[in-house]
């Protein structure tokens, strides 16, 4: 299996510390985020990592070299000075990953998930990790019924989580894209920009989209305060 890790945001709520070092390579617990998902890919057998990149892109190389201090092959998607948006960027890193299903990951979270939790039946399109909904997302992203993504109209008692940023996916997601996405500004563009979202939400509809609910660590690394407060767990307990 090959992994995808998102790594292309500007991380511009991170600011002045991601002026000069993009959002996955900052350090908690005297590791760079992006470090410990590389390792426990690699722990995972996972061979091939794709990371994509836009802001200060030059730095991912520099930082991780071609992989092999953990045992992997990295591949580097290059965006260009704007970011394509989660969508855009698997669109462009698809010829990396193959036609098997892979893993996608966001470079700014942190999570204890055991990776092999993530499962797809025969005609599911995707997997996602979802966790309770922190402070700063009280509303969640999906609802999940059981074991299965569920549409909000179909069953409002069932919980609305919030998405993990770790998701098992088969490259089909992305068929037909255009006509999910619409005339969406930037879907025009070349290479095209555009969120995942609406595929994912598209997959739910059709029944194709599965998700556990994930209960241990998890972080979302989207200011300088929790990048603090993860620091001190993680130097606590590494």
């Amino acid at each position: 299996m090959k992994a995808l890790i998102f790594a292309a945001g500007k991380g511009e709520r991170m600011r002045p510390l991601t002026e000069h070092t993009p959002k996955p390579l900052l350090r908690a617990g005297g590791l760079r985020l992006i470090e410990r998902h590389l390792q426990r890919l690699a722990a995972f057998g996972v061979r091939d990592v794709v990371i994509n990149v836009s802001w200060l892109a030059d730095a991912f190389p520099a930082a991780l070299g071609d992989g092999s201090t953990w045992g992997l092959k990295l591949h580097y998607s290059r965006e260009g000075a704007e970011p394509l948006e989660t969508g855009g960027g698997l669109l462009q890193a698809l010829p990396l990953l193959g036609d098997a299903p892979f893993l996608a990951l966001n470079g700014d979270v942190h999570c204890d998930l055991d990776l092999a939790a993530l499962r797809l039946v025969e005609n599911d399109l995707a997997c996602l990790a979802l966790v309770d909904n922190p402070p700063h997302h009280p509303r969640g992203d999906f609802r999940l019924y059981g074991t299965r993504l569920i549409a909000d109209d179909v069953d409002d008692a069932a919980p609305r989580l919030t998405f993990a940023g770790l998701g098992l996916y088969r490259p089909a997601l992305l068929d037909g894209w255009r006509h999910v996405i619409g005339d969406v500004p930037g879907a025009q563009d070349s290479p095209p920009r555009f969120k995942l979202a609406p595929l994912l939400q598209a997959a739910i509809a059709a029944g194709r989209a599965a998700g556990l609910h994930h209960r241990g660590a998890w972080t979302d690394v989207g200011t300088p305060q929790r990048l603090a407060e993860l620091d001190a767990e993680l130097t606590r307990s590494p």
